[in-house]
Protein backbone atom coordinates (compact mmCIF):
# COMPACT_ATOMS: atom_id res chain seq x y z
CA UNK A 1 0.00 0.00 0.00
CA UNK A 2 1.39 3.43 -0.91
CA UNK A 3 1.70 5.74 1.67
CA UNK A 4 0.80 8.99 1.34
CA UNK A 5 1.87 11.17 4.82
CA UNK A 6 5.25 11.31 4.40
CA UNK A 7 6.73 15.25 4.07
CA UNK A 8 10.12 15.41 5.03
CA UNK A 9 11.52 18.32 7.11
CA UNK A 10 13.36 20.79 4.53
CA UNK A 11 15.28 24.24 4.71
CA UNK A 12 14.80 26.66 1.97
CA UNK A 13 18.08 28.60 1.13
CA UNK A 14 18.69 31.36 -2.04
CA UNK A 15 16.59 34.01 -3.55
CA UNK A 16 13.16 33.55 -2.96
CA UNK A 17 12.24 33.95 -6.80
CA UNK A 18 15.10 31.73 -8.61
CA UNK A 19 13.89 28.51 -9.67
CA UNK A 20 13.83 25.35 -7.29
CA UNK A 21 16.25 22.80 -6.94
CA UNK A 22 15.80 20.21 -4.51
CA UNK A 23 18.50 18.04 -3.07
CA UNK A 24 18.15 14.54 -1.69
CA UNK A 25 20.54 13.20 0.89
CA UNK A 26 22.20 9.67 1.23
CA UNK A 27 20.98 6.49 3.54
CA UNK A 28 22.91 7.95 6.67
CA UNK A 29 23.30 11.59 6.25
CA UNK A 30 21.22 14.63 6.83
CA UNK A 31 20.55 17.59 4.31
CA UNK A 32 23.57 19.11 5.74
CA UNK A 33 25.66 16.56 3.02
CA UNK A 34 24.72 19.03 0.47
CA UNK A 35 26.74 22.17 2.67
CA UNK A 36 29.61 22.23 0.16
CA UNK A 37 27.49 22.71 -3.03
CA UNK A 38 25.21 25.47 -1.19
CA UNK A 39 27.13 28.61 -1.61
CA UNK A 40 27.53 28.26 -5.78
CA UNK A 41 23.84 26.95 -6.08
CA UNK A 42 22.27 29.45 -4.00
CA UNK A 43 23.89 32.30 -6.26
CA UNK A 44 21.26 31.22 -9.33
CA UNK A 45 18.42 28.76 -8.00
CA UNK A 46 16.27 28.48 -4.50
CA UNK A 47 17.56 25.42 -2.79
CA UNK A 48 15.65 22.90 -0.83
CA UNK A 49 17.54 20.62 1.34
CA UNK A 50 15.49 18.10 3.10
CA UNK A 51 16.16 14.92 5.70
CA UNK A 52 15.16 11.26 5.04
CA UNK A 53 13.03 9.74 8.30
CA UNK A 54 14.74 9.58 11.55
CA UNK A 55 18.18 11.48 9.58
CA UNK A 56 19.20 14.86 11.08
CA UNK A 57 16.77 15.34 13.84
CA UNK A 58 13.83 14.68 11.73
CA UNK A 59 10.88 12.13 13.37
CA UNK A 60 11.26 8.49 13.09
CA UNK A 61 9.23 6.68 10.98
CA UNK A 62 5.68 5.24 12.43
CA UNK A 63 5.76 2.14 9.64
CA UNK A 64 7.47 0.76 6.65
CA UNK A 65 7.94 3.33 3.20
CA UNK A 66 9.04 2.46 0.26
CA UNK A 67 10.99 5.05 -1.92
CA UNK A 68 8.61 5.74 -3.93
CA UNK A 69 6.61 6.70 -0.77
CA UNK A 70 9.68 8.88 -0.23
CA UNK A 71 9.51 10.63 -3.61
CA UNK A 72 5.29 11.32 -3.09
CA UNK A 73 6.63 13.44 0.53
CA UNK A 74 8.77 15.47 -1.93
CA UNK A 75 5.90 15.90 -4.57
CA UNK A 76 3.52 16.86 -1.32
CA UNK A 77 6.65 19.24 -0.12
CA UNK A 78 6.61 21.12 -3.52
CA UNK A 79 2.58 21.29 -3.72
CA UNK A 80 2.79 22.77 -0.31
CA UNK A 81 5.51 25.37 -1.62
CA UNK A 82 3.79 26.12 -4.71
CA UNK A 83 5.99 24.47 -7.01
CA UNK A 84 4.85 23.54 -10.18
CA UNK A 85 8.36 22.50 -11.57
CA UNK A 86 11.85 21.99 -10.33
CA UNK A 87 15.36 20.18 -10.65
CA UNK A 88 16.18 17.86 -8.39
CA UNK A 89 19.87 16.54 -7.56
CA UNK A 90 20.37 13.36 -5.11
CA UNK A 91 23.16 10.98 -3.80
CA UNK A 92 22.65 7.30 -3.14
CA UNK A 93 18.86 6.88 -1.47
CA UNK A 94 18.61 10.52 -2.73
CA UNK A 95 19.07 9.82 -6.11
CA UNK A 96 16.92 6.97 -5.83
CA UNK A 97 14.34 9.24 -4.71
CA UNK A 98 14.58 11.54 -7.74
CA UNK A 99 14.86 8.59 -10.50
CA UNK A 100 11.58 7.52 -8.53
CA UNK A 101 9.95 11.16 -9.02
CA UNK A 102 10.75 11.78 -12.48
CA UNK A 103 8.87 8.33 -13.18
CA UNK A 104 6.10 8.90 -10.94
CA UNK A 105 5.69 12.78 -11.83
CA UNK A 106 7.82 13.80 -14.81
CA UNK A 107 5.97 16.99 -15.28
CA UNK A 108 7.67 18.28 -12.21
CA UNK A 109 10.93 17.51 -12.30
CA UNK A 110 12.63 19.79 -15.20
CA UNK A 111 16.06 18.61 -14.61
CA UNK A 112 17.87 15.99 -12.45
CA UNK A 113 20.74 15.25 -11.39
CA UNK A 114 21.97 11.30 -9.73
CA UNK A 115 25.05 11.16 -8.09
CA UNK A 116 26.29 7.83 -7.14
CA UNK A 117 23.24 5.91 -7.47
CA UNK A 118 21.84 3.21 -9.26
CA UNK A 119 18.53 1.93 -10.32
CA UNK A 120 19.07 -1.28 -8.16
CA UNK A 121 21.16 -1.45 -5.15
CA UNK A 122 22.47 -5.06 -4.87
CA UNK A 123 20.86 -7.88 -3.22
CA UNK A 124 17.55 -6.88 -1.17
CA UNK A 125 18.83 -9.62 1.24
CA UNK A 126 21.82 -7.65 2.18
CA UNK A 127 19.74 -4.53 2.69
CA UNK A 128 17.45 -6.07 4.91
CA UNK A 129 20.50 -7.92 6.78
CA UNK A 130 21.72 -4.58 7.75
CA UNK A 131 18.32 -3.29 8.35
CA UNK A 132 18.06 -6.17 10.95
CA UNK A 133 21.55 -5.70 12.45
CA UNK A 134 20.36 -1.63 13.19
CA UNK A 135 17.23 -2.72 14.65
CA UNK A 136 18.74 -5.27 16.71
CA UNK A 137 22.64 -3.02 18.07
CA UNK A 138 21.84 0.58 16.62
CA UNK A 139 23.62 2.02 14.58
CA UNK A 140 26.82 1.86 16.01
CA UNK A 141 28.11 -1.16 13.76
CA UNK A 142 27.35 0.22 10.29
CA UNK A 143 28.71 3.75 11.58
CA UNK A 144 32.11 2.20 12.57
CA UNK A 145 32.63 1.05 8.92
CA UNK A 146 31.04 3.63 7.18
CA UNK A 147 34.02 5.93 6.36
CA UNK A 148 35.30 2.74 4.37
CA UNK A 149 32.47 2.58 1.95
CA UNK A 150 31.80 6.42 1.56
CA UNK A 151 35.73 7.53 1.11
CA UNK A 152 38.91 6.47 -0.27
CA UNK A 153 41.54 5.96 2.21
CA UNK A 154 43.06 9.93 1.02
CA UNK A 155 39.60 11.25 2.79
CA UNK A 156 40.25 13.03 5.71
CA UNK A 157 37.30 14.27 7.47
CA UNK A 158 35.39 11.21 7.53
CA UNK A 159 34.32 11.42 11.07
CA UNK A 160 32.28 14.96 10.12
CA UNK A 161 30.07 13.05 8.02
CA UNK A 162 29.82 9.47 9.95
CA UNK A 163 28.99 11.45 12.76
CA UNK A 164 25.78 12.28 11.25
CA UNK A 165 24.98 8.68 11.06
CA UNK A 166 26.09 8.03 14.45
CA UNK A 167 23.40 10.50 15.47
CA UNK A 168 20.46 8.88 13.28
CA UNK A 169 17.82 6.88 14.78
CA UNK A 170 18.03 3.45 14.02
CA UNK A 171 14.68 2.41 12.94
CA UNK A 172 14.73 5.46 10.50
CA UNK A 173 18.32 3.97 9.14
CA UNK A 174 16.83 0.44 9.28
CA UNK A 175 13.39 1.54 7.54
CA UNK A 176 15.60 3.16 4.73
CA UNK A 177 17.42 -0.22 4.54
CA UNK A 178 14.36 -2.18 3.85
CA UNK A 179 12.78 1.00 1.52
CA UNK A 180 16.38 0.58 -0.70
CA UNK A 181 15.88 -3.43 -0.67
CA UNK A 182 12.54 -3.01 -2.58
CA UNK A 183 13.93 -0.34 -4.96
CA UNK A 184 14.37 -1.61 -8.65
CA UNK A 185 13.75 1.19 -11.40
CA UNK A 186 15.94 -0.77 -14.00
CA UNK A 187 12.99 -1.74 -16.02
CA UNK A 188 11.45 1.61 -16.02
CA UNK A 189 14.20 4.01 -16.48
CA UNK A 190 13.50 4.45 -20.40
CA UNK A 191 10.41 6.49 -19.03
CA UNK A 192 11.98 9.45 -17.96
CA UNK A 193 11.80 12.18 -19.95
CA UNK A 194 13.88 14.82 -17.55
CA UNK A 195 17.31 16.15 -18.80
CA UNK A 196 19.56 13.93 -16.53
CA UNK A 197 23.36 13.95 -15.75
CA UNK A 198 24.86 10.80 -13.93
CA UNK A 199 27.71 11.68 -11.14
CA UNK A 200 29.68 8.44 -10.32
CA UNK A 201 32.80 8.25 -8.03
CA UNK A 202 35.61 6.74 -9.90
CA UNK A 203 36.34 4.86 -6.61
CA UNK A 204 33.34 4.60 -5.56
CA UNK A 205 32.40 0.94 -3.66
CA UNK A 206 28.72 0.49 -2.95
CA UNK A 207 27.58 1.65 -6.51
CA UNK A 208 30.44 1.76 -8.48
CA UNK A 209 30.35 3.47 -12.46
CA UNK A 210 30.08 -0.08 -13.81
CA UNK A 211 26.76 -1.94 -13.32
CA UNK A 212 25.26 1.22 -11.42
CA UNK A 213 25.90 4.86 -13.15
CA UNK A 214 26.46 3.26 -16.59
CA UNK A 215 23.19 1.48 -16.17
CA UNK A 216 21.53 4.94 -15.31
CA UNK A 217 22.97 6.48 -18.19
CA UNK A 218 22.40 3.93 -20.71
CA UNK A 219 18.82 3.58 -19.96
CA UNK A 220 17.48 6.75 -19.42
CA UNK A 221 17.21 8.84 -22.83
CA UNK A 222 19.97 11.41 -23.90
CA UNK A 223 21.63 10.76 -20.09
CA UNK A 224 25.16 12.17 -19.71
CA UNK A 225 27.73 10.03 -17.25
CA UNK A 226 30.56 11.81 -15.84
CA UNK A 227 33.24 9.66 -13.60
CA UNK A 228 34.81 11.87 -10.87
CA UNK A 229 38.42 10.50 -10.00
CA UNK A 230 39.29 10.71 -6.68
CA UNK A 231 35.89 10.09 -5.07
CA UNK A 232 34.35 7.24 -3.24
CA UNK A 233 30.66 6.81 -2.95
CA UNK A 234 30.21 10.35 -1.43
CA UNK A 235 31.82 12.00 -4.63
CA UNK A 236 30.02 16.07 -3.30
CA UNK A 237 31.86 15.77 -0.23
CA UNK A 238 35.34 14.30 -1.77
CA UNK A 239 35.90 16.18 -4.73
CA UNK A 240 33.33 19.28 -3.67
CA UNK A 241 34.62 21.40 -7.00
CA UNK A 242 34.45 18.61 -9.66
CA UNK A 243 30.96 17.51 -8.98
CA UNK A 244 29.68 21.45 -8.15
CA UNK A 245 30.80 22.38 -11.55
CA UNK A 246 29.27 19.46 -13.10
CA UNK A 247 26.08 20.15 -11.73
CA UNK A 248 26.14 24.11 -12.00
CA UNK A 249 26.75 23.32 -15.64
CA UNK A 250 23.97 20.93 -16.19
CA UNK A 251 21.68 23.34 -14.12
CA UNK A 252 22.80 26.16 -16.39
CA UNK A 253 21.89 24.31 -19.81
CA UNK A 254 18.38 23.07 -18.23
CA UNK A 255 16.70 25.06 -15.59
CA UNK A 256 16.19 28.53 -15.53
CA UNK A 257 13.02 28.14 -14.10
CA UNK A 258 10.58 28.09 -17.74
CA UNK A 259 7.46 26.51 -17.13
CA UNK A 260 7.03 27.54 -13.46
Amino acid sequence: MTRTDITPRYRLDGPEEAPLVVLGPSLGTSADLWLPQLPALTRAWRVLRFDLPGHGGAPAPDGPFTVDDLAGGVAALLDGLGAERAAYAGVSLGGAIGTALALRAPDRVASLVLCCTSPRFGDPGAWRERAALVRREGVGPVADSAAGRWFTPAFTRAETYTAMLRATDPEGYAACCDALAGFDATARLGAISAPTLVIAGAQDGPTPPRGHADRLAEGIPGARLTVVEGAGHLANVERPSAVTREITAHLDRTWKGHGR
